[in-house]
């Protein structure tokens, strides 16, 4: 053995070759700050043996190496400046190392071989990689760049255009795209990865393979013309730029590292990679972006955990309803292989729901992702009834009619009298509590609150509502069957809109009162979208949800918390539903919807909408950007910290999941509490308290104060 360590091993094997095994105490190879400190001990260990002609790096798990390790980054990125410079040029150093090791390297890919993995084959002179292997630099995803010599070696490698766009992406190469594009040296069966590796390895060291070469060539400047390297970054720039635009500095950053390094050797160029880096995992989108994928990843294990918990399992699924929604929900159970009842009172609705369903697989196959036999498995898998005796082996129920409290009740208790005693009934209700539906059954326990977003096969998110009665079992089940179904579980308790419509609410009042108070509603959706970054402002997705919802929904919102959500006087959204301008669904609301001269959809503010509400509001006049920002979402995180302080959500993660899975929240804020806690808790009772005169969708609670006051983080309570 030359070095043994508790993340990897160097050892001696025939003929001069040594092999450098990654095996990580769990799960997978990842670089945290021990297996780069082992890295850079094996290297010495290696560089002083005389014995070693030449190295094989493998995994002795599933997969290569999936990255760095993420959860290091948030106490690292807390440094200062200096010390987070230091930090990445010491550990981009040890790959230096091992690339200048005096003898050929070879990595032997299988699995995930992700960012700082990717990085350690690039250090290596050649790469073999099995049939299953991906590689790839994703961390433009984090809101950063590669940090370990790949913005350097892979440019050198592969080409600066070709690399930019591995880079600016984020997306990994299966490994056949990536010998096509020069990543790699050989593709193999994964029963012969390490014996192709030792024999390319056996070749190299026989100089057969000019790995001088190679590795001469990652550490010279690009080889580009100044025209070339002109026409090269320009194209790339103008890519990043129309793709990821202002507010997310990564990719822009990535871009102008690589053409300033374009010219220099490995020491200079890395200097600058090292720079970039620090810059990025300085700034606020990096922040958010690593909040994200660490929330993610609270969310992600407690659903296995729950889902783990559960006994009852759910080979049969049954939908109540068969319209938009209905159809879309027994869409996503059959396409993920759990056969599925589909049941309504007219034949047109189910048909409507079979249509929904083909509709999506008809695109699936236009895009090339769905073939004739996934098409053909999927829609045998949903079986469209008119007779409440077909769900009586049903497991799971998911009741998807029309959102109205009384229908619901008498479909939930019909349904129980048909189904096993065993089998679990769900509500896909936006807003009407879970606790008052439980009323009509015999058997709460095994009932809870089961909310899709539309279009459900897109979106992500599925709330699952815990009702007083709400048995463990239920949730358990309803999680692992969420997860099954392939959509993100996050469980919240009963209360008027649960979590995501509950904060949304807010957001749509605080938009009405500047309609009222003068604001121009193109104005704010521009700042909404352009400078906030929602996919959609509040009046233009006010016309997506449809009027005549978000009317009805805003009526039970003030039922159910009248202390703050009290109807609004002459309330535009209210304007618009009784002059029938529903939006998006009759193709006039805040805007007029149609199709311009290409036949693409279009959208035009509505003179019609103005009239409606001139009556009610103060004179036109400008708000700048940031009072708009606020008046609109100090509303909904005030909302958001209520939900965490009643218990409705567990986390501040989980709130931010949510809202990121459900509503489209801007990544590159991280989240609500994210966005609250970036701004500064101190900084965020201050902007609301400006506003406070307004109503109490900005009061702030004491709890909040306190927080502020005390320097806490919502943060440290997630779990």
């Amino acid at each position: 053995m030359i070095f043994e360590g508790k993340s990897l091993c160097a050892k001696l094997l025939d003929n001069g070759i040594a092999e450098l095994v990654f095996d990580a105490q769990g799960s997978v190879n990842k670089f945290d700050q021990q297996t780069v400190s082992e890295l850079e001990q094996a290297t010495q260990k290696l560089a002083a043996n005389s014995n070693v002609k030449g190295v094989v790096v493998r995994s002795a798990k599933s997969t290569f190496i999936v990255g760095a390790d993420i959860t290091e980054f948030t106490g690292l990125f807390a440094l200062a400046d200096e010390e987070v410079l230091a930090w990445v040029a010491k550990t981009s150093q040890v790959f230096d190392k091992f690339e200048d090791l005096p003898f050929p390297t070879i990595a032997a890919i299988n699995g995930f071989a992700l960012g700082g993995g990717c990085e350690m084959t690039l250090a290596c002179d050649l790469r073999v990689a099995d049939t299953n292997a991906s590689i790839g630099l994703p961390e433009v995803k984090l809101g950063l760049m590669p940090g370990f010599g790949g913005t350097v070696r892979l440019p050198r490698l592969i080409g600066a255009d070709n690399a930019l766009e591995w880079m600016t992406t984020g997306r990994d190469r299966k490994a056949a795209k990536a010998l096509a594009e020069g990543a790699i040296d050989s593709v193999v069966a994964p029963e012969h990865l390490v014996d192709a590796a030792i024999g390319m390895l056996t070749d190299a060291i026989a100089g057969d393979f000019d790995w001088q070469a190679r590795r001469a060539q990652k550490k010279a400047p690009l080889t580009l013309s100044p025209n070339e390297a002109t026409m090269s970054f320009s194209t790339a720039k103008a890519m990043v730029a129309a793709q990821a635009g202002k507010h997310y500095p990564a990719p822009h950053i990535m871009v102008d590292t690589v053409a300033k390094a374009a010219g220099l050797d490995r020491d200079a160029a890395l200097a600058l990679e090292n720079q970039g880096f620090t810059k990025l995992a300085k700034s606020d989108a990096a922040k958010a972006q690593v909040g994200i994928f660490l929330a993610d990843q609270i969310v992600k294990s407690k659903g296995k955990k729950q889902a783990k918990a559960a006994t009852k399992q759910i080979k049969q699924t049954a939908v109540l309803g068969a319209g938009i929604m209905g159809g879309g929900i027994a869409y996503q159970s059959a396409v993920k292989g759990t056969p599925v009842i589909m049941k309504d009172i007219a034949q047109p609705a189910l048909d409507l729901g079979l249509n929904e369903a083909a509709k999506i697989l008809g695109k699936g196959m236009q895009r090339g992702k769905v073939d004739a036999a996934k098409m053909a498995a999927t829609l045998n898998n949903i079986v469209p009834t008119l007779e409440y005796s077909a769900i009586k082996d049903a497991d799971l129920v998911i009741e998807a009619v029309v959102e109205n409290p009384k229908v619901k009740a008498i479909v939930l208790k019909e349904t129980e009298q048909y189904v096993a005693e065993d089998a679990i009934i769900c509500s896909n209700t936006s807003t009407i509590s879970i606790n008052q539906l439980a009323k009509s059954l015999d058997k709460p326990e095994r009932f809870c609150g089961m909310h899709f977003f539309n279009p459900v096969h897109k979106m992500p998110l599925v709330e699952i509502i815990r009702g007083e009665n709400t048995s463990e079992e239920t949730i358990s089940a309803v999680v692992a069957a969420t997860l099954k179904m392939g959509k993100t579980p996050i469980v919240v308790n009963d209360c008027p809109g649960f979590l995501v419509n509950r904060v949304l609410f807010p957001y749509f009042a605080g938009f009405s009162k500047l309609i009222l108070d003068g604001a121009d509603f193109v104005a704010v959706d521009k700042v909404m979208e352009k400078i906030f970054g929602w996919p959609m402002g509040p009046a233009f997705l006010l016309d997506v949800v449809g009027m005549d919802t978000a009317d009805h929904a805003s009526s039970v919102m003030a039922d159910g918390i009248p202390e703050r959500m009290q109807k609004i006087d002459n309330d535009p959204v209210t304007c618009l539903y009784r002059a029938d301008r529903l939006g998006q669904k009759n193709g006039k609301g805040f805007y007029n919807f149609g199709v311009d001269k290409r036949g693409r959809p279009s959208k035009t503010p509505a003179p019609e909408a103005y009239e409606l509400f001139a009556p009610h509001c103060a004179d036109k006049r400008d708000f700048d950007a940031e009072e708009i920002i606020a008046r609109v979402m100090v509303p909904m995180a005030n909302e958001a910290i209520r939900c965490l302080e009643e218990g409705i959500v567990a986390s501040a993660a989980e709130a931010d999941m949510a809202l990121l899975y459900g509503l489209g929240f801007p990544p590159f804020r991280g989240g609500i509490f994210r966005y609250i806690e970036t701004m500064g808790l101190s900084n965020f009772v201050a902007l609301a308290d400006k506003y406070a005169d307004l109503g109490p969708i900005y009061q702030i609670s004491d709890g909040v104060r306190e927080m502020a006051a005390s320097g806490k983080s919502y943060f440290s309570q997630s779990a």
